[in-house]
């Protein structure tokens, strides 16, 4: 694997600096320095304008209407948007469903659907966790019965990011109640908007509204959102998961934390000076910068598989386990750097607009809801637990 940036890279991450510069707005920037929320402008301007410079399914290929990006010129368009302050990209249309259509789908749905995901004109969301049936998710209830050409769909999806947002859902539903579980799902497209499909939000611990429960009442999809062949869900299921799990690695967003790490150890004074001055403290950062470089260098390697024809496989668990234990552990690390100023939780604090006031220093309030929001981070996409049991049995063969 060569790490050397050829002049052309380097122009490259030139290129996409610039761009950010000039497209992401200064309001949505300061939101992810300060560890505010973003609000649903926030993402959809910036992937708006991602998608008409043809940058926002920038892992797709060139066939499919992607750039057809090198690994190099991927890293760098991640580290470089990470750097400048822009939002993460909401995956599930660019990332997860997309991928899937291109390499399942017809071509007709391929040239309904695409378009408006690389444009972001068209929201997506994930309709797979259910309630009994999240890390164990061949264990799924939903039922779609066929009636004609319709699927006559009714169950409920929960843990559903951005639903309260999202013009479509990607379904995993159960065609065969009689087929063993793996073999009796399918994988639909569903219209938000078709009648009896009802979404609640779910407020989380940080007083965000990210989440849902989605309720199916007799909904009726037409059998033509079918990706794949009836009962063969659970193959575009788990194709879309290797890729989420790459995607949950964050190691342009860990590497910033770490920065943010530094910076909050220069800035607060304990007993007259500062936690950068504390070497016990400093070795903790030191440690988990090394954790996030070799986060990075897997990461690397398995685009680099990718990128010679090879597809995400069971070894992208190790990414999603020690990328979420790294996200956790940057949390910890910044409850333990701002000490009793985490103790007064406002997780009021990020959002734009509240009437809270600040108790310490600008850092201190964020703390403690980023904290215990981030608890779920081990969880989605698969919890950690099972991760480790995948790579117990696809990679060591035990």
């Amino acid at each position: 694997m060569d790490l050397a940036l050829k002049p052309e890279h380097k122009a490259f991450a030139d290129e996409v600096r610039a761009f950010a510069r000039a497209n992401l707005s200064a309001a949505t920037k300061a939101k992810t320095f300060s560890g505010k929320h973003y609000d649903k402008d926030d993402h959809i301007q910036w992937q708006q304008a991602l998608g008409r410079q043809g940058w926002l399914a920038y892992t797709w290929p060139k066939k499919y209407g992607g750039p057809g990006w090198d690994v190099t010129q991927r890293f760098l368009f991640e580290n470089v948007l990470a750097e400048e302050g822009a939002p993460r990209i909401i995956p599930f249309g660019p990332k997860m469903v997309g991928p899937v259509i291109y390499t399942f789908g017809t071509d007709e749905q391929k040239e309904r659907f695409l378009p408006g995901i690389r444009s972001s004109e068209v929201s997506w969301c994930q309709g797979y966790s259910e309630p009994g049936a999240g890390s164990d998710l061949a264990s799924l209830r939903t039922r779609a019965v066929r009636e004609g050409d319709h699927y006559i769909v009714n169950g409920q999806k929960t843990w559903t990011s951005f639903a309260h947002w999202g013009d479509w859902i990607f379904c995993l539903v159960r065609t065969n109640p009689d087929a063993k579980p793996q073999e009796g799902i399918s994988f639909l497209l569903i219209d938000m908007k078709t009648p009896g499909v009802t979404v609640r939000p779910i407020i989380m611990v940080d007083g965000a509204h990210h989440v849902n429960d989605v309720f199916l009442d007799n909904v009726k999809v037409p059998v033509a959102n079918r990706i794949g062949k009836e009962g063969e869900g659970w193959t575009c299921a788990k194709f879309l998961l290797a890729n989420e799990r790459l995607g949950i690695a964050e190691v342009p967003a860990s590497k910033r934390g770490v920065r943010s790490l530094r910076d909050i150890a220069r800035a607060e004074p304990a007993n007259g000076a500062t936690l950068a001055d504390d070497p016990a403290f400093t070795a903790q950062i030191a440690d988990l910068d090394l954790q996030v470089q070799a986060l990075e260098m897997s990461e690397l390697r398995a685009l680099s598989t990718m990128a010679l024809g090879g597809a995400p496989g069971p070894e992208v668990s190790t990414l999603k386990i020690r990328g979420s234990e790294i996200q956790q552990r940057i949390t910890e690390l910044a409850m333990e750097a701002v000490g009793e100023y985490a103790a007064p939780y406002q997780p009021g604090m990020l959002f734009q607009d509240t009437n809270e006031t600040p108790i310490g220093p600008d850092h201190a309030p964020p703390a403690a809801p980023r904290y215990f929001n981030f608890r779920k981070t081990s969880i989605y996409g698969g919890s950690n637990e099972i991760q480790k049991n995948i790579v117990s049995k696809m990679v060591l063969g035990l």
